[in-house]
């Protein structure tokens, strides 16, 4: 048994494991290999092509009668559990129908979500394996898929309640286009880019969604010949746009998933070499990582950062190729982030750098096993010129080796690194092992660091089939094995659990390698060995000490842990979670030692087993529960020699005791017989074949223990009789050796390693004889049947037995049960009937699983039956309080259902293990199933158990629906446990037997009916958790079936009104809350219309007539196929009727006056829920809904509120659009290629206050193009936009009116309830939290929208008094009906419009005079809602109102910044069409940028922000008519010249108020705006421009102060915030020279500070361009000659910054330190100094002019530069770095600054290198370690 680890999540049971082979005249695409394996796997094949044939009629069939639900919903859950059983065993025919059919019927129009998802579900397993299809073979069309995105994901009624999606929607429907987008036909590329182009418009939010639906559909695997018509179309001109915009926006996310999943398909076909440096740079950018001495991240990088998976991917696919360029950039990006992977560092950005480390050598693995060794299929291989070689991987393995190794030991990487270790090792081993053994040796030897221990140990089980296999990259590998074992027994240590378990797993891992066979003798015998082999041999003669030791050390594991040692008197005698985890860890390692043994070495060890057991008596818990264990599993190796010692010394002992009659009837039992009795429990479980020799025996102890009275004794005598008969009536495999047969074969050592094969695996299974079977039955007849009697008599009364003898019959009865299940015949007999209405076949499958049953014995499983509910009965009536009985009996009743041999959940975790050993033992690189014998034979019982557990669709029977109503009895009884086990059995038999629940819940709700008088509180709530159902299973509250939601809402609503229960209890009110939460969230629109496409039927016909096999019966006739059609129009009358019933029923008991409010809470959002967008609602709830926008409690008003915008949104009427030629209306054609932006062609769209629709006439004649982004790139294919020549329907009739219109209308034209409604409306709900309600706006924009301005009267007087009103309350009223009446006047006509503007334009300026704190925010959200994607010339009026003159200083600061961000919420939205706006508005604000407030100022920088933001320098893009950035610079500049002159400027102006209006005063206002400009555009521009800040740099860079001083100077902070922000901006090569000319020049200022930003700038600039530099040779020298040069600075500031800027560029690489670099340093240091001291000292303060000190200064440098050397490597010792070391050694006694310097720089080192000094010390010479010691520890450290 593999160890299991405890895992929280469960990894989904992959289906893929098959082989080809044919039968019955077809070729099945893909089978699952391990059936073939099965001892029955001769039937099998007769079985999947009946039950093939079967789903093929049926499916078809029901497709044919229109019958979706329940036929093709059941058939299409049939065809998945197929997939499930015998893989895809259809021929290739079979396939594409399967997937033509189910795509048509995912893409039918009005379908239920649900269903859609469960299609989508079974076409992506269809779809799966993309090498048994090609495109040749399957063409799907991409439109039906895109418009079913485009409805769900883009739903236009979601956010107003008219349909509910499944929660998994989006992510199902990602998945399948994923799947789908491989079969596109060849044309779609080019219809996709006609269809998104004209979104890409980077202002608008629609960017996002182009590009993402880009991502998603674009095709990228296609054979080259049709790369023309696919990426070729697009790659250009999205690389082009990724690559020039900066500042992440959250678009480039899902460009760059698009680029590298196109990297990774045509690997060799796009030529990626001019990307790569700005690939890797924008790599490094994404991680996030801290740099520099400020360390401020801006803020967008950690939002929208990129997916590690596919920048890994991305990175896999540049590697390989000629030159292999991709691989010197990652190894320098290694190099560069190294230190952050050391244990020492952490923060935020870890976990992205440890999943990148985890996944890039998985992908790399992936990679090569595609190229070299994966089967051929119709996808393109990549060519040969491109494919990795060895010498490729070999220095990938080492640019990840120096980062995996520290990430080793880092607190939370450990397993990333084990993971990532692991890959490697199959690449290359000879490079990754080596280090690895070395570490794990030393940490063997600790006994201070068990971390380490855990942490290598981990990582060597990753690599251990990578070390021992034969390979010959590796081949000293073998010779750690048995070192490796023997150093890693003392981890078998009672006092450290953890170390305990890895080692016991590494133990496990390197034995099931390994047969341990003493082969010591081999090279004497034969002649063909090489020298290894010949080691080898002379070393396995250890193996023998091994096991004998490894024995030893589990006995003492075992002494330490009885229980009298480790308990208290006080604890209980039940083992600890830990224990068992121990015990588990212990005996499955016992288990595969003993399997891998020898039978030599076998022998020896199991009668040193036999002496530790026999020789002393063990207590039954703990330590006895591991002895038992070590001996079942040494039995189970050779079980014929092992029971020959074991049975018969058990057997004796216990006759010998149990001879003695009194002893049968005493409470407490002696010690050994409970030891011999558990021992021989856990010995017997194996090969069922052997312990027929000893059958006298065993049922002669058997007849004896199970009736003794002691409990401890019957319980175990009951486990050995389960396993007495499980052994002997399962099928099982008997034997895990890791090589079929034994290991006498020629020589052991040849087999370590290997694979198992899995065309020869030569598995023995253990299949029950007859002799076998007789013993089973002889077994139960005289035990179980003597109980069942004795049971009835007990019910009958004849002979009544005591509460303990009763749980004896009943636990001797389940044992049996789970002892024999697998033999008896699962219950079974005639059917529910009228279940459920249908025209198809709605069976079970019967599966053969290799038992037959006999009918000759009893059927044991009826008769227990029986006598179980005929007890049940008695004991509910007579002694409910026996609650011990009625637990057994539930897990009977459960068993007798579903148990066959395996339990689920025992199942569910084998499943788990098997999948976590096959990960952390598996060769992904050679594929193919090469997993180690043990494990594959592990799958197929897998698989044989899988069998027997499909259960989903079995038929309800009669004998179910009895113990289903025993259930729901148990489930509403008194006991609160009783009820709890028997609803959770209920929960899995209703999600089991097809349909149960239409029986079961009208039964539920009986029990809940306020007519039920009699029934009692347990009653009540035991319904309703029955109806709440299982955590993660079955919910009968939501089940989507009209019957049961139209029985269950009411019903639930009802139970306010019930009498005999109080609603008040706590629990219940709980119980109440969780249903209806349970419900919001799993409620899904359930649908009412279904109909069936004539593709659908027409796919259909095609599989109803397809061979191969046959469908098993025959087209329905026409009659049918008539009566099908006519069922399907009644079916959706029946569901609306049944829709509207359920409407009704809820509002029936909304008018009963008794419902308590929280019921009618309950019923109002239930209600709620029942909006849906096919289907108007009832006239009826629309009254309610009405007037319970008027209730007294809050939270019905507010569901009423959204559902009153939804029900508008119902009643909208339809409008007119017609299409339209751009080049018509401009008269300009668009002219040939790419061209974006502002061009002849779109002005028309402009906005221009000459051509203002001021009349009718001029209204009237103006086209209107509402979306804001067409245009901008291209133009639509057709455009359609409303028609504006339509005579506008303005008022409704009221004769017109539907009936739900009537009643809005009559209600919202009365001012009473207008009166209350605003009131409610304008009430503060949590003060200072409220914010504009997008719901309420939309209400309101729904009611102008439907009524036109009917209401306006009625309202108007209401809107001026909240006008005038200051409250946060009233203005957020007033915000959220404007924003509502500007939007709904979208159609009204020109008279309405004009009028509403007079009336409204008096109205916002009053508000926008109240303007207060708490609500500039709300006005800013409902001017920028109102403006949102209508056309900017018929909202010209608000524009023109706001331009007014935001900054007229009247209101105050407050009212300036207020105004201005209202304007800029409304300009916002128009993005590129009122360039003629921004161009007004910057001609306003220019002469007022020296504003005094700082909140006018910040409000400033951010509105420049957005008049510059249509300035962008994308690819294709004309000079925009906006503002430009450049001659905004320059006018600026202009205005600061007075500042440029002074070396250093400070803010002398801290008086507010102060009227000063000299020059440099004004500057300095207007730098404190630019810097807030500045701040306010570096994250959100999508270009940079560069030139104009560079312009600016010299400015900041005199400010900006090196120390933070204390008294706050608000420019200061900013000119540090701005040099920080654009320090890390994105730079181009092109921008470089000049950004470097730029600092070349500071770091000649006279100011020191200047000087030293200058340097903290470069580092991180450098950091964040570091791939861009390092591409251009010229600049990286300029970088180097600038940072030499600060070095010998005369500030010594400056000089230790740039000795720390130096040894970070050195640490990432950015230039090497060769010889020519350290010898200048040396010569630097070596600088003589005037001799005494004194001299320096004497000559005081005229010394910076003499000669002297210019000497020091370079002394110094020197010293400086040599100590950024040693503190650029912090983690290792390179060659160069000891002789370093020794000459600073020798300045240690020079004058200060350079003291300093040295006691820094070693003492620095010494905490750097402290964790591994045992490592470093090898590297330094004996002298050298002696002068280091002296240093490191001499009294001049502590100076």
């Amino acid at each position: 048994e593999p160890l299991q680890e405890p895992t929280l999540q469960r990894p989904e049971p992959r289906w893929d494991m098959t082989v080809d082979g044919g039968v019955e005249g077809f070729i099945p695409q893909k089978e699952i290999v391990y059936n073939g394996m099965l001892p029955y796997c001769d039937r099998l094949d007769r079985e999947a092509a009946e039950l093939l044939a079967e789903i093929k009629a049926n499916l078809s069939r029901a497709v044919l009668l229109r019958e979706l639900w329940p036929g093709v919903a059941f058939w299409s859950r049939k065809l998945f559990s197929f997939l499930k059983l015998y893989g895809r065993r259809f021929s290739k025919e079979d396939h594409i129908l399967f997937i033509n059919l189910l795509y048509e019927l995912v893409t039918l129009p009005n379908l239920e979500p649900h269903m859609m998802c469960s299609y989508a579900r079974l076409l992506i397993q269809l779809l799966k394996k993309k090498e048994l299809l090609s495109r040749d073979d399957l063409q799907l069309p991409w439109r039906p898929l895109y418009e079913l995105y485009e409805r769900l994901i883009y739903s236009k009624t979601e956010h107003l309640g008219l349909v509910w999606f499944p929660n998994s929607v989006d992510h199902i429907l990602k998945a399948l286009i994923k799947s789908c987008r491989l079969y596109f036909p060849a044309s779609s590329t080019k219809e996709m880019l006609d269809e998104w182009r004209p979104l890409l418009c980077v202002f608008d939010v629609v960017m996002q969604k182009a590009i993402s639906n880009m991502e998603l559909f674009l095709p990228t695997i296609m054979p080259p010949q049709e790369h023309s018509q696919g990426f070729q179309l697009w790659f250009d001109e999205l690389m082009n746009l990724w690559m020039s915009v900066q500042n992440q926006p959250s678009w480039e996310g899902h460009l760059v998933n698009l680029f590298a999943r196109l990297a990774n398909d045509n690997i060799g076909y796009v030529d990626w070499t001019p990307y790569i440096p700005t690939i890797f740079t924008r790599i490094l950018r994404s991680l996030n990582l801290p740099v520099g001495v400020s360390q401020m991240v801006a803020p967008r990088y950690l939002i929208n950062s990129y997916d590690i998976g596919y920048l890994v991917l991305w990175i896999t696919a540049l590697l390989g190729g000629p030159g292999n360029p991709a691989q010197k950039e990652l190894t320098c990006l290694f190099n560069s982030i190294a230190s952050f992977f050391h244990p020492s560092n952490h923060g935020r950005w870890q976990s992205r750098l440890m999943r990148l480390l985890q996944r890039l050598p998985a992908s790399v693995v992936r990679r090569v096993h595609r190229e070299r060794y994966a089967g051929s299929s119709w996808i393109t291989p990549v060519p040969e010129c491109q494919k990795l070689t060895d010498a490729d991987l070999q220095e990938f393995t080492r640019s990840l080796t120096g980062a995996a190794l520290l990430a080793m030991f880092s607190k939370t990487g450990s397993t990333d690194a084990a993971y990532a270790l692991q890959n490697l090792a199959l690449l290359t081993p000879q490079l990754v092992i080596p280090p690895v053994l070395e570490k794990t040796y030393a940490a063997m030897e600790t006994l201070t660091e068990p971390h380490t221990l855990t942490a290598t140990l981990s990582c060597m089980i990753g690599m251990a089939r990578s070390l021992v296999s034969p390979d010959n990259r590796y081949p000293e590998g073998r010779a750690h094995v048995l070192p490796l074992l023997m150093g890693s027994l003392p981890g078998v240590d009672p006092n450290d659990f953890s170390k305990c378990m890895i080692t016991f797993q590494f133990i496990t891992t390197f034995t099931t390698l390994v047969p341990l066979v003493d082969c010591s003798s081999a090279p004497f015998r034969q002649t063909d060995l090489t020298e290894i082999e010949k080691d080898l041999c002379f070393a396995s003669a250890g193996f023998e000490d091994f096991v004998l030791q490894f024995l030893d050390r589990c006995f003492a594991l075992i002494d330490s842990s009885t229980l009298e040692q480790t308990r208290d008197e006080t604890e209980t005698d039940t083992q600890t979670h830990l224990e068992s985890l121990v015990e588990l860890g212990l005996s499955s390692t016992v288990s595969t030692i003993l399997t891998q043994c020898s039978t030599e070495i076998y022998e020896v060890a199991l009668q040193k087993l036999y002496n530790f057991a026999t020789s002393s008596i063990f207590e039954t818990c703990v330590s006895g529960r591991m002895v038992a264990d070590m001996c079942r599993a040494a039995a189970k190796c050779h079980p014929a020699e092992s029971l020959r010692l074991f049975v018969p010394h058990c057997c004796s002992i216990i006759s010998l005791i149990t001879d003695n009659v009194e002893l049968q009837n005493e409470d407490e039992l002696d010690k050994e017989l409970l030891w011999n009795l558990q021992l021989l429990s856990e010995v017997i479980r194996v090969d069922g074949e052997q312990l027929l020799k000893y059958q006298g025996e065993l049922e002669r102890i058997l007849r004896v223990c199970v009736h003794l009275r002691c409990k401890q004794a019957y319980t175990l005598a009951c486990s050995l009789l389960e396993h007495t008969l499980r052994s002997l009536s399962l099928i099982y495999p008997t034997e895990y050796r890791s090589t079929s047969g034994g290991f006498d074969s020629d020589l052991p050592i040849r087999d370590w390693g290997r694979a198992g094969d899995v065309a020869a695996l030569g598995v023995c299974w253990h299949v029950p004889c007859q002799e076998e079977e007789n013993f089973v039955f002889q077994l139960l007849s005289s035990l179980l049947h003597p109980q069942l009697q004795r049971i009835k008599g007990h019910v009958s009364g004849a002979q009544p037995m005591t509460r303990e003898e009763l749980w004896q019959s009943l636990a001797i009865v389940q044992h049996c049960l789970l002892g024999a299940g697998s033999m008896l015949p699962p219950l079974d007999g005639a059917h529910v009937p009228d279940l459920v209405p249908s025209m198809v076949n709605l069976g079970e499958i019967k599966l053969h699983v290799g038992v037959e049953y006999d009918d000759s014995w009893e059927n044991y499983r009826v008769s227990i039956c029986q006598t179980m509910r005929l007890l049940l009965h008695h004991i509910l009536e007579h002694s409910e309080d026996d609650t011990k009985s009625l637990f057994v009996i539930i897990k009977i009743v459960s068993d007798l259902m579903f148990f066959c041999g395996t339990h689920k959940k025992e199942f569910d975790s084998r499943w788990k293990s098997f999948t976590l050993v096959k990960k952390s033992m598996e060769n992904r690189l050679l594929g193919k199933k090469r997993h180690i014998r043990a494990l594959l034979i592990d799958r197929i019982l897998l698989q044989h158990e899988m069998r027997k557990l499909v259960v989903e669709g079995s038929e309800y029977k009669v004998v179910h629906q009895e113990l289903l109503c025993d259930l729901l009895l148990l489930s509403t009884s008194t006991y609160s446990q009783v009820r709890s086990r028997a609803q959770s059995v209920l929960m899995t038999a209703m999600g089991t037997y097809s349909f149960a629940y239409r029986d079961m819940i009208p039964r539920m709700l009986q029990l809940l009916s306020p007519q039920n008088t009699a029934g009692t509180e347990q009653q009540f709530k035991g319904s309703l958790y029955c109806l709440l159902g299982a955590p993660s299973g079955f919910c009968p509250a939501t089940t989507r079936d009209w019957d049961c939601v139209g029985e269950v809402w009411p019903a639930l609503v009802r139970c306010g009104l019930s009498h005999s229960v109080t609603l008040e209890k706590p629990s219940i009110g709980r119980l109440f809350d969780d249903i209806i939460d349970r419900i919001h969230r799993l409620h899904d629109t359930i649908g009412i219309y279904f109909t069936v496409s004539e593709r659908c039927v027409e796919i259909a016909n095609q599989i109803a007539q397809s061979k191969n096999p046959t469908p098993c019966s025959k087209l329905p006739s026409k009659e049918e196929i008539k009566e099908g059609i006519q069922r399907q129009r009644i079916r959706n009358v029946v569901a609306a009727r049944k829709y509207e019933k359920l409407v009704n029923d809820l509002l029936d008991c909304l008018e009963d006056r008794d419902l308590p409010w929280k019921f009618e809470h309950m019923a109002t959002d239930l209600l709620a829920l029942l909006l849906r967008d096919d289907h108007p609602l009832p006239p009826d709830a629309v009254l309610y809904f009405t007037q319970t926008l008027v209730h007294d409690s809050i939270s019905i008003r507010k569901v009423s509120i959204s559902a009153m915008a939804g029900i508008l949104k119902q009643l909208k009427r339809p409008r007119k659009k017609v299409a339209v030629k751009p080049s018509d209306i401009s008269g300009i054609k668009d002219p040939e290629g790419i061209c974006v932006g502002d061009r002849e062609g779109n002005c028309w769209l402009q906005y221009d206050s000459s051509n203002l629709p001021l009349s009718q006439e001029q209204w009237d004649l103006l086209q209107y193009v509402e979306k804001t982004h067409w245009g901008y790139y291209s133009w639509p294919r057709e455009m359609m936009i409303y028609a504006s020549s339509e005579k506008p329907q303005d008022d409704l009739p009221y004769e017109e009116m539907s009936e739900g219109e009537k009643i809005i209308f009559e209600y919202f034209s009365d001012p009473d309830f207008i009166d209350q409604l605003i009131e409610f409306l304008s009430l503060e709900e949590r003060k200072g939290k409220d914010s504009f309600n997008p719901r309420r706006f939309c209400l309101f924009k729904g009611l102008f929208r439907n009524y036109g301005n009917a209401f306006l009267p009625v309202l108007w007087p209401h809107l001026e008094q909240l006008a005038s009103n200051p409250h946060e309350s009233s203005q957020r009223c007033l915000c959220e009906i404007t924003a509502g009446l500007i939007r709904g006047s979208k159609h009204w006509s020109f008279s309405k419009v004009d009028r509403l503007w007079q009336l409204l334009c008096p109205l916002i300026r009053t508000a926008l005079n109240n303007i207060t704190v708490e609500t500039y925010t709300d006005w800013g959200t409902c001017i920028a809602t109102a403006c949102n994607p209508r056309h900017e010339k018929k909202l010209h009026w608000l524009f023109e109102l706001l331009m007014e003159s935001p900054l007229s200083g009247e209101g105050g600061s407050f009212r300036d910044a207020s105004l201005l961000y209202v304007l800029q919420g409304g300009l916002a939205q128009q993005q590129w069409r009122v360039s003629e706006l921004l161009h007004r508005l910057l001609a306003y604000l220019e002469p007022k940028l020296t504003q005094v407030y700082k909140n006018v100022r910040e409000r400033i920088g951010s509105v420049l922000t957005y008049i510059f933001m249509i300035d962008v320098a994308l690819p294709h893009t004309r000079p925009t008519s906006s503002p430009h950035v450049a001659e905004f610079v320059t006018r600026v500049l202009e205005r600061l010249k007075p500042l440029t002159s002074e070396p250093e400027i400070h803010n002398h102006v801290h008086e507010e108020n102060t009227q000063e209006t000299d020059e440099r005063t004004q500057a300095v206002k207007l730098l404190k705006t630019v810097l807030k400009w500045l701040m306010a555009s570096a994250g959100r521009t999508f270009t940079t421009p560069v030139q104009q800040q560079l312009q600016l740099l010299p400015v900041l860079f005199k400010i900006a102060p090196v120390e933070i001083d204390e008294s706050y100077d608000e420019m200061k902070q900013d000119a540090r915030t701005c040099l920080s922000l654009m320090s890390q901006g994105l730079l181009y090569p092109e921008h470089i020279p000049l950004v470097l000319a730029a600092l070349e020049e500071m770091a000649a200022s006279r100011s020191w500070h200047a000087r030293f930003s200058v340097l903290t700038y470069l580092q991180i600039t450098v950091f964040y361009n570091l791939f861009t530099l390092l591409s251009l040779p010229a600049e990286v020298l300029r970088i180097r000659k600038l940072v030499m040069q600060l070095l010998l600075d005369e500030q010594l500031e400056v000089r230790d910054m740039a000795c720390t800027t130096l040894s970070g560029l050195l640490q990432c690489q950015f230039f090497p330190l060769d010889s020519c670099l350290q010898t200048q340093l040396q010569t630097l240091s070596q600088t003589s100094l005037p001799k005494a001291r004194g001299e320096l000292a004497s000559m005081g303060t005229h010394i910076k002019h003499t000669r002297n000190y210019t000497d020091l200064v370079r002394r110094h440098a020197g010293v400086l530069g040599l100590s950024a050397c040693i503190l650029s490597s912090p983690y290792d010792v390179p060659q160069w770095m000891p002789q370093i070391l020794m000459e600073l050694s020798d300045h240690l006694n020079d004058p200060q600054p350079i003291e300093m310097t040295v006691k820094k720089t070693l003492s620095e080192f010494r905490r750097t290198h402290h964790d591994n000094w045992q490592e470093h010390r090898q590297c330094f010479t004996d002298d050298q370690l002696l002068v280091l010691t002296n240093l490191l520890v001499s009294p001049c450290y502590y100076a």
